[in-house]
């Protein structure tokens, strides 16, 4: 599919053809692999990842090959052209402000950049095998800042190789301004924290302690107001009052620094917390230590992701909002113009755009592709005009059709008319919900989008054993669910059909530590997310629901299915 979204500046490199140099509002393109493989399947031609930085945007695909977007003003790179990587079996890319590091599956690291190698700064070199320890070559992550590259070792050591004019490797650097191979800055390390814009670099180790050095004229490191004047700070310091909670990630900028906190036993369980200038870091002061944002954008909705560029940043909720503030001189907010804004507002995402997904049941539009690809659960044949036969789910297409009359028929009858290229993007733009053909979407958008709750669909379902087809057994008896509505609600069997191992197995047993009850209150609320009625809750229904959701992997929605059994069981 490779839909993207774009807006900002539009040049450094031009990705965007026919469009000025400022997009101030967001777009959708879709992305065409030219260097593509024709007998590649569709799976391996899909973006995996975009990494974008001072210089260049590098695109990797799901095959693990990746194309690079260069900025020809910089580089004196010809024509802005793209070109191939000559790399294989890539995992992770990564861009900085002068400089873009690889990460391949085998544990090698790949960069370039004038604070890499000055003699060609064009050229990737491999920096993993420049590691003195030869048992540290393996490495498990890689993470650029605007001008070093920093590594994350196999055996959890954090090395650095670069420019150290601010102490962004975490030495003095009035000993060492640039650093030709690898140093050792720490060990026993979880996580690497940087950006692709920023002079400073955060290190996590395993016991939830913060480290960080680097560039802090604008209190970026969040050491709080008695070093918020220190410019440089050269050696790995321990960052102060960090927020209560696990540290899932934190992104850096030039001027300020975000780190999300997740918290079980708050509401909601993601924050972001914030650090340096006032006109970048959201809080619209200036900040010497690590403080929660604010904002009525965030009431009951809670914080997927977020993105920190040079001076702004990006935030998606759960509910599919996207948000903003910063620095906005290029349109890089998306708002429609270049105001500068110092908290969150929200951005106006295009109409082709459907927000309406079964993200409450915590399966993404990606995974219905691959269930449609996956023809063992595909129990519905249509036949296109040539004769081919293309097989859909009919779960699936229950829940993504109107309901109130019979549009499965509709939809065969225009399968029947159309090619097995364009059926395969009908039924793409069905199970996605996404507008990949403008042309075949306009015959199809009166059969599809019903604003029926999917709870409604679900519970019909429940009642239909028809619509079947995986068997649990629990004490000799068995139970009937659809694969689908498994992989919905239940990170266990999500990982058992979507694996790439083909499943032959029909049924999984044992458990029996449920009783009836309990099995009951999963099986009703797996369907339904709501509670089964005329069942006495007692303390070991709840004991055991604790025990099955553990087992079931269970994706807990809002309501929780525990909280709501206790507050029924204390009234």
């Amino acid at each position: 599919m490779n839909d993207c979204l774009f807006f900002g500046f539009n040049t450094s490199p031009k990705l965007i053809q026919n469009k000025p140099e400022k997009v101030t509002k967001p777009i959708q393109f879709k992305f065409e692999n030219e260097n593509e493989n024709e007998n590649e399947n569709e799976d391996e031609k899909q973006i995996k990842q975009i990494a974008t930085g001072g210089f260049s945007t590098i695109f990797l695909f799901e095959n693990g090959k990746a194309i690079e977007y260069l900025d020809d003003e910089y580089l004196n790179y010809p024509n802005q052209n793209h070109e191939k990587i000559q790399i294989e079996n890539i995992q992770k890319v990564t861009v900085g402000g002068q400089n873009a590091a690889i990460l391949t599956k085998e544990g090698n690291v790949f960069a370039k950049g004038e604070d890499i190698n000055s003699r060609n700064p064009k050229e990737f070199i491999n920096i993993s095998s420049l590691i003195e320890d030869t048992n540290d070559r393996i490495i498990q992550d890689v993470v650029c800042c605007s001008n070093a590259v920093y590594l994350l070792t196999s055996n959890q050591n954090a090395y650095g190789i670069g420019d150290n004019e601010y102490g962004q490797l975490g030495v003095d650097s009035q000993f060492l301004i640039r650093a030709q191979n690898p140093i050792l800055m720490m060990k026993n390390v979880s996580k690497i924290f940087s950006g692709n814009s920023s002079l400073h670099v955060f290190l996590l180790n395993s016991n939830q302690e913060l480290f960080g050095c680097g560039y802090n004229i604008y209190s970026q490191l969040g050491l709080g107001e008695s070093r918020r004047r220190e410019t440089k700070i050269h050696q790995l310091t321990k960052i102060p009052n960090i927020p209560k909670g696990k540290i899932i990630n934190i992104k850096c900028g030039f001027y300020h620094s975000i780190m999300l906190i997740e918290n079980q036993n708050e509401n909601p369980k993601r924050k972001l917390y914030s650090c340096g200038d006032s006109n970048y870091n959201g809080l619209n002061r200036n900040t010497f230590e690590f403080t929660e944002i604010k904002s009525s954008l965030f009431e009951n909705d809670n914080i997927l992701d977020f993105s920190v560029e040079n001076a702004h940043t990006l935030i998606l909720t759960t509910k599919g909002k996207l948000l903003g503030f910063g620095y906005n001189e290029f349109g890089q907010l998306g708002i429609g113009n270049t105001q500068n804004q110092s908290t969150p507002i929200q951005i106006e995402l295009p109409k082709l755009i459907f927000n309406e997904d079964i993200s409450n049941y915590h399966i993404s539009c990606e995974d219905l592709i691959k269930l449609f690809r996956r023809k063992e659960f595909c129990n519905i044949s249509f036949k296109t005009k040539n004769g081919e036969i293309i097989k859909a789910h009919k779960l699936i297409l229950k829940y993504r059709l109107n309901q109130n009359q019979n549009q499965i028929e509709k939809l065969q009858e225009i399968i029947s008319k159309k090619s097995i290229k364009e059926s395969n993007q009908i039924f793409e733009m069905i199970y996605s919900n996404r507008i990949i053909n403008p042309k075949l979407y306009s015959e199809i958008k009166e059969i599809i989008n019903s604003n029926e709750k999917i709870e409604e669909t679900m519970k019909r379902i429940y009642l239909n054993e028809n619509e079947k087809d995986f068997i649990i057994e629990r004490k000799e008896k068995q139970y009937k669910f659809p694969k689908l509505i498994l992989i919905m609600r239940s990170k266990l069997y999500r990982g058992m059909f979507l694996s790439v191992t083909e499943d032959t197995s029909n049924k999984v047993t044992d458990y029996s530590e449920l009783s009836e009850e309990s099995f009951q209150i999963f099986e009703y609320w797996i369907y339904s997310n709501q509670i089964k009625e005329g069942i006495e809750i007692t303390q070991q229904i709840i004991n055991e629901i604790q025990i099955g959701i553990d087992y079931f992997q269970l994706n807990q929605t809002n309501p929780n299915l525990l909280d709501l059994l206790i507050n029924k069981f204390n009234n």
